[in-house]
């Protein structure tokens, strides 16, 4: 069913690497129907009536990890949904790797823009179809056959344990709780995590950085009803018109983020990691061309890369008020909301920043109006140094699989959890994601390129080999 793997640069272990390819397609029908098993479970965390399919997903890759190689797997449950623990002991003085990865999925709707059923996987035009194909079912089904490979070939140097969680997508309420209860069993010496994503099918990349979030929710509250705006207008201050002005003032005409204090923890980029993201391949029309905008907009003195990823920002992510229905009502509303957020740099601390928020929003209402503000989210920002042991490793294994060194890309999203392995274990963590921007994760249509999920086995392979702690 597979085709070869791309020629390697040099390889490092050439006869291991040919000989993973060999059993990559000697083996793939029974890989594609074990990851299928994990997809045909709706283990979706947003819907509570879904919780069985969570537990029978726990329950399966269970499983799958003893049929891998695991010495032991068990289930350990939690406040929220279960984790799924597993481990592969060598030698206690060998260096010990963590894997992470998360077996919830995001809801499919809406349906009818799906081609298939989400939850009948498909192979079509070259793609695995269906939710969680890539995010994360299929990310991790490449680090447990990969793993396989080194233990069936007794090729492993080093201890291996995973971690799988089912509430990554409602983001993970009861993880911090279980890592602060489990350091001694979860103890180890690097994490990898399959869950990020790269430039390109032919430009491959490792993540070396994540943006934090503060997230929160506004009320603004006016008269005690909605009133008539043919009797109350312009005489009463409308709580909608209220919100968009305070609104309005949060970025200045330089694009800067007004909230006073709120640089005063960011990093600047050194000329060094300038350069590097200047040479990353960017095509700021075709960028331009794929959102259908004429523009783009944002922090002055910096580059498109350098603001969705390297720099802070704030989004008005919902707004509403007022009449939503058909047709017309004239009211003055009572109430208007929005739902905001500041994606962070490291450094940058999610509860100070909530708060700087709170106390600034709440000094640009205008007496006429009341302002409740309720943080819902946040999480730290993360780095991961260029020259750790693990990430030299997972550059080796991606060079041998893909045919090029990775480029280090930082990345604009958030992955609160990486900030947390390293607050409570005081480990670090190497991003080592195969998925691309066309798999559309969480959007109807999620896909998978099985050509980079053969060359992902093959590189989670080749850190393994490459990696001595």
């Amino acid at each position: 069913m597979g085709k070869p793997i791309c020629p390697f640069l040099t390889p490092q272990y050439p006869d291991i690497m040919q000989n993973i390819q060999s059993y990559i397609v000697e083996n793939e029908s029974r890989f594609l129907e074990e990851l299928f098993s994990l997809i045909r479970i709706p283990s979706i965390s947003a819907h509570l009536e879904r919780k069985p399919d969570i537990e029978r997903c726990a329950v399966r890759w269970k499983e799958l990890l003893l049929e891998a190689g695991a010495d032991k797997a068990e289930i350990i449950p939690s406040e929220g949904n279960p984790f799924v623990y597993a481990e592969k002991h060598v030698s206690d003085t060998a260096p010990t790797v963590l894997i992470y990865a998360h077996y919830d999925v995001m809801p499919a709707e809406p349906l009818d823009l799906w081609h298939s059923d989400p939850f009948e996987p498909e192979v079509r035009d070259g793609h695995i179809w269906a939710r969680g194909a890539d995010d994360d079912k299929g990310q991790s089904f490449i680090q447990v056959k990969a793993f396989e490979y080194l233990v069936r070939h007794n090729l492993l140097t080093h201890n291996v344990k995973f971690i799988f969680e089912g509430e990554e997508e409602i983001g993970s309420p009861s993880l911090t709780g279980f890592l602060k209860a489990h350091r001694e069993l979860l103890k180890s010496d690097v994490i990898l995590v399959s869950d990020t994503s790269m430039l390109a099918p032919e430009l491959p990349s490792l993540t070396t950085g994540l943006r934090g979030l503060a997230y929160w929710e506004v009320e603004v509250t006016g008269p005690n009803r909605d009133l008539h705006s043919g009797h109350f207008g312009g005489a009463v201050a409308n709580p909608a018109l209220v919100l968009c002005e305070m609104l309005a003032k949060m970025i200045d005409e330089r694009g800067r983020i007004t909230i006073p204090g709120f640089y005063d923890d960011v990093e600047e980029l050194s000329a060094e990691e300038r350069k590097m993201i200047a040479s990353i391949p960017f095509d700021v029309e075709a960028y331009k061309r794929s959102i259908d905008v004429d523009e783009v907009r944002g922090e002055e003195g910096y580059s498109t890369i350098e603001r969705n990823s390297c720099r802070p920002s704030f989004d008005i992510c919902g707004i509403w008020s007022g009449y939503q229905g058909e047709g017309a009502k004239t009211v003055l509303p009572s109430k208007a909301y929005a739902k905001v957020s500041c994606r962070l740099v490291p450094h940058q601390q999610h509860e100070k920043i909530q708060q700087l928020f709170i106390d600034y929003f709440q000094s640009l209402a205008p007496k006429s109006v009341r302002v409740k503000i309720t943080p819902l989210h946040g999480g730290e920002g993360y780095v991961c140094p260029i020259s750790l042991p693990a990430y030299q490793a997972a550059e080796r294994g991606f060079e041998e699989a893909f045919g090029k060194r990775p480029l280090a890309v930082r990345r604009g999203g958030s992955i609160p959890i990486i900030s947390d392995f390293e607050q409570v274990l005081g480990v670090k963590t190497v991003l080592m994601g195969f998925g691309l921007e066309s798999n559309a994760i969480h959007s109807p249509n999620e896909n998978f390129s099985l050509d980079i999920f053969r060359k992902g086995i093959a590189a989670v392979v080749g850190f393994h080999l490459n990696y001595k702690g």
